[in-house]
């Protein structure tokens, strides 16, 4: 009997190993493709070099957006040009960040495609960035998961068909963290994506790859996506300009693959639309990047690619206007305190605002404890978080995520005693849900429950901003940059973005400052709300910041990214006179 035992405790050893090694032979081979790619990337750049000494690369790589497209245009510049000083400049900058995922090959393709074009697009000969996700032909969408490692994406999505129809060259596939859900930038099969201010640091995430590569100088436009700030955190990390739109208003339907859509159809919440809808939208070094991104994509084209996309073109109008605004504001949403100097930030702007003619209001968000516990986190981890854990299921968790895995494998009964134990310490228990006690939604009528109270919480919400007559409100985003690994240990610092994907708002960063020697100073007096180890491991992720971007968030109501945008343009031109 001892016999049998022991030899079936060597079987499982055995079976366990071999499965380990199987993993970690799929990640070798998809390291070594990625590799492979981008030594055929610097082979072609080394021979476009070869052929066309005199390119002025500094000259090309200075230019703004909109100076970048206007040369394209009149042909004073050429899209080859372009092109491949992106590429040379990209592989730079992922050599020293590990940002890039993979370089699309089928660029070169493209370049062909679009000098044969009868007319010029809005991003004609541009090269974009996109994030890992987001289907193009022939690529894969591993979402940084083994399992995901399988065929490429057979068919372009309607996002990168209406880039590439604008005259657009998708060039590179940019990394992200495993699963998606955590704002660091790491996964076991690419491995962590760094800060280029400072390789200490995160880049954010989940769209870190994008920061990265276009903070670094790499790509002069990106497509992320952001489902609790994984646009607008990377964007506040890496001192650039992102915008998240109202979900529906930019659609990647064919080929568009991302787990947490196939995680929450699986849980049951994600019935059509759903609760808290995942958003695609630009990132750049300006806000008129973002605002020629938008109006290059709510085109003829995209309205009849995906039909259920409202065919609403952009409004010049209401971004070019110069109309004093009503711009609500806050520095804290009372649930998580952020370092000193994104509350500045804030304070800041609001008086530069002010000085520039707008009316600035007081305005506070309700119940964020609530939206947070109750509304956001509930919507993912509905089961408890079992679906979520399925997505690991023959992968090597990634060390950022094992705290949150970990905690949602505690059986119920055992987060119902934690609960329990922690009751008297009510602020605690607010900071805890996050990974151990979320309330799960144990039948339909529960799910629908909870359907009702996020469209009720909208309509307290809008009835509130109604009330006050605001335009617009200017707010905290999280930041500086985090030390790399501690996104994992602080899900629920996210509130401040978090908020306006519950509500599924249009909203906007822009880096008005960088952190002082002042703002270091001060944060070593920071004590949150309660001093506790949150607080603690908070003021531990943000130190040693000097010199990093900090920035602020604006936010408009749905459907009107362009006012969204004319506050963000307002913030940046002060910010940049100052």
């Amino acid at each position: 009997a001892l016999a049998l035992l022991c030899g079936s405790a060597a079987a499982v050893v055995v079976w366990k190993w071999l499965g380990k090694r199987k993993i970690q032979k799929k990640m070798e081979e998809a390291r070594r493709t990625r590799d492979e790619g981008m030594k055929k990337m610097a082979k072609a750049v080394q021979q476009f070099r070869e052929q066309v000494p005199s390119v002025q690369t500094d000259g090309i790589l200075s230019l703004p957006l909109l100076e970048l497209t206007g040369r394209l245009q009149e042909g004073s510049l050429s899209p080859k040009a372009v092109l491949y000083t992106y590429l040379e400049k990209a592989l730079e900058v992922t050599q020293q960040t590990n940002c890039m995922r993979h370089f699309i090959p089928e660029c070169e393709e493209q370049l062909q495609e679009i000098q044969r074009q009868k007319e010029k697009g809005l991003l004609y000969g541009i090269p974009v960035s996109i994030k890992d996700h987001i289907g193009h032909k022939g690529q894969l969408a591993t979402c940084g998961l083994v399992q995901c490692l399988g065929a490429p994406v057979q068919e372009d999505s309607v996002l990168v068909k209406v880039l590439k129809r604008q005259g657009a060259i998708p060039f590179a596939m940019t990394n992200v963290p495993q699963s998606l859900f955590n704002y660091d930038c790491s996964n076991p099969i690419f491995g962590q994506t760094l800060n280029p201010f400072n390789h200490l640091k995160s880049p954010g995430g989940s769209s870190g790859g994008e920061g990265a590569l276009i903070a670094g100088g790499g790509s002069i436009l990106g497509i992320g996506s952001d489902i609790g700030g994984s646009i607008r955190l990377p964007s506040s990390f890496c001192g650039l300009c992102g915008l998240k739109p109202t979900a529906e208003r930019l659609r990647a339907l064919k080929g568009w693959t991302i787990v947490w859509c196939n995680h929450l159809l699986n849980v049951g919440i994600c019935s059509h639309p759903t609760p808290v809808p995942c958003a695609l939208g630009p990132m750049a070094r300006d806000v008129d990047s973002l605002a020629l991104c938008m109006k290059a994509l709510l085109c003829q084209e995209m309205f009849q690619l995906d039909p259920t996309v409202p065919p609403i073109t952009f409004n010049e109008e209401v971004y070019s206007s110069s109309a004093p605004l009503r711009v609500g504001y806050y520095d804290t949403d009372g649930y998580f305190p952020l370092p000193p100097c994104m509350r500045r930030a804030v304070q800041e702007t609001r008086e530069a605002l002010q000085a520039a003619g707008h009316q600035l209001v007081p305005f506070s968000p309700p119940r964020i404890h609530y939206v947070m516990t109750e509304l956001f986190l509930k919507t993912f981890f509905a089961d408890g978080g079992r679906a979520w854990l399925d997505v690991f299921t023959g992968d090597i968790v990634d060390p950022s995520l094992k705290s949150q895995v970990n905690c949602c494998k505690i059986p119920r009964l055992g987060k119902k005693l934690l609960a329990l134990i922690l009751k008297p310490l009510q602020f605690l228990l607010l900071k805890l849900k996050n990974v151990a006690m979320i309330s799960t939604c144990r039948s339909v009528k529960e799910m629908w429950n909870h359907h009702h109270q996020i469209a009720a919480y909208r309509t307290e919400f809008i009835a509130r901003w109604r009330e006050l007559r605001l335009d617009v409100v200017l707010c905290p985003v999280l930041g500086p940059a985090f030390t790399k690994g501690y996104p994992g240990k602080l899900l629920t610092a996210i509130s401040s973005t978090m908020l306006y994907n519950v509500l599924n708002f249009p909203a906007g960063v822009v880096p008005v400052s960088t952190v002082t020697e002042a703002d270091e100073e001060e944060l070593k007096l920071y004590r949150g709300y309660c001093d506790d180890p949150w607080d603690q491991t908070l003021k531990q992720a943000v130190a040693g910041a000097v010199g990093l971007p900090v920035a602020v968030q604006c936010v408009a109501l749905p459907w009107q990214e362009e006012l969204c945008l004319r506050l963000m343009k307002e913030v940046e031109t002060l910010s940049r006179e100052k």
